[in-house]
């Protein structure tokens, strides 16, 4: 298909399909003519992941670039595939002066009472919960005591059952890994937040709208 017939196939405008090659992050097409490509259902579904990432993952260009060559060369081994995934999805992320921080006593203090196995070499993630505690002080908030506790050992049965999942052969877990990540996060998030009024409607008895077919 030409790149009109691409546009019209994956609704990207052409001229965004264009900047998508110029970046990188769409592989160019087979060239038939000077000024002409042709392309295929390869390029297709390139495009539809490159807007999962850019819109419902909300990475930038250049954090989902890194994820998209994460992806198209994913390390051997199992426990590196997961740290090139978060690697990919934390470029871009941080301010290059922060991405050198390399001093979180609180977030080591917590993964160290929990005996969660980090790699100290890895400050990314540690850095995110430095942050996040750091949110907390500033705006005031204390969380309920064992709330952390609480959230902790969520989060790490959550992850066990993710990672029993991931697929054995390398490019499969590479995606499965990335996208779970990446587009899972916002779902998480948005399953939270109803649960919480699910669970504020049950707690102060607020009246709900009538069920299907009552009234």
């Amino acid at each position: 298909m030409r790149i009109s017939e691409l546009a019209a196939a994956s609704d990207v405008p052409v001229a965004t399909i264009k900047f998508y090659l110029r970046t990188g992050l769409l592989h160019d097409g087979r060239q038939t003519a000077p000024r002409q490509a042709e392309y295929n259902d390869g390029h297709l579904a390139r495009l539809r992941l490159i807007r999962a990432l850019l819109g419902a993952g909300g990475l930038s260009v250049a954090a989902a670039g890194e994820v998209l060559r994460q992806l198209d060369h994913p390390p051997e081994s199992g426990h590196d595939l997961l740290g090139a995934a978060h690697h990919a999805l934390d470029a871009g992320a941080q301010p290059k002066q922060e991405q050198q921080q390399t001093d979180h006593p609180r977030a080591d203090a917590l993964l160290e009472a929990w005996g969660w196995q980090i790699d100290p070499e890895d400050h990314n993630a540690r850095r995110g919960l430095e942050r996040a505690l750091q949110g907390l002080e500033d705006g005031g908030f204390e969380p309920p005591a064992g709330f952390l506790d609480m959230y902790a050992a969520a989060m790490r049965e959550l992850a066990t059952r993710e990672v029993e999942q991931v697929p054995v052969n390398p490019p499969d877990a590479m995606r499965y890994v990335v996208l779970g990540t990446v587009l899972v996060e916002p779902l998480l998030l948005a399953l939270r937040r109803l649960a919480q009024q699910d669970a504020s409607r049950r707690m102060f008895s607020a009246p709900g709208p009538p069920a299907p077919g009552v009234g």
